[in-house]
């Protein structure tokens, strides 16, 4: 089984930079494609990023793009999120989600198996 635990949220101001990790346990994630998404208060979960097992290639969703990044260390087990130039649309509870046999870079949140509790992200004015 795998656990995937995020940190690194918190209350920020808009254009500061705040970075997730999603650290799992359990078992090596190394070969896992491992996602990002997000769920602002009243509204649907969404995707942010994605990245490939060995970090060799990533999406992102358009209203990040140039401003957030994705990465890996594997040897640290660790999936980062570096987001910069906050808005306060990115207020939202940001998730974690890992799948062992994904080989695409899905944004659907129902092909991912394992997932994390959330860090709360909030921006303010």
């Amino acid at each position: 089984q795998v656990q995937l635990v995020e940190s690194g949220g918190g209350l920020v101001s808009a254009g500061d930079s705040l970075r997730l990790s999603c650290t799992a346990s359990g078992r090596t994630t190394n070969s896992y494609t491992t996602a990002w998404f997000r769920q602002a208060p009243g509204k649907k979960r969404e995707f942010v990023a994605v990245i490939q097992y060995d970090g060799g290639r990533s999406k992102l969703t358009d209203s990040v793009k140039g401003r957030f990044t994705i990465s890996r260390d594997n040897a640290k087990n660790t999936v980062y999120l570096q987001m910069n130039s906050l808005k306060i649309e990115d207020t939202a509870v940001y998730y974690c989600a890992a799948d062992p046999v994904l080989m695409v870079l899905s944004p659907h949140e129902n092909e991912y198996e394992y997932w994390g509790q959330g860090s709360q992200v909030t921006v303010s004015s």
